[in-house]
């Protein structure tokens, strides 16, 4: 699993060709008050029933609040047979703080 920071995540998405599928593992509730534009929430408790439907080697950004759930899934995620796994560290919070300060936290 890589660890990328929010601005090098921001770079690794404008140059990712093809586009990573962009997992947020936090709860409805959260991904309502903000989220990275075209992710897709799959609340972390239901990550096990979902990823029969995911290519294993399609490169997949997990992200959280703070990068503890991310990191929990990334880890399950490769036990799982995936081979791409990039955590963002700091989470959806760092990214607000660092990248897009527009965005809400809380």
């Amino acid at each position: 699993m890589r660890h990328l920071t929010p601005r090098e995540l921001q770079d690794h998405l404008v140059r990712a060709a093809p586009p990573p599928l962009v997992l947020d593992v936090r709860e409805p509730w959260e991904y309502r008050i903000v989220h990275l534009p075209d992710s897709v929430l799959v609340p972390m408790r239901q990550v096990p029933a979902t990823v029969g439907d995911w290519d294993r080697d399609q490169e997949i950004v997990v992200v959280c609040h703070h990068g503890i759930r991310s990191w929990q899934v990334g880890l399950w995620l490769e036990q799982a047979g995936f081979s791409q796994i990039i955590n963002l560290k700091g989470g959806i919070d760092a990214w607000a703080r660092e990248v897009d300060t527009a965005m809400p936290t809380y």
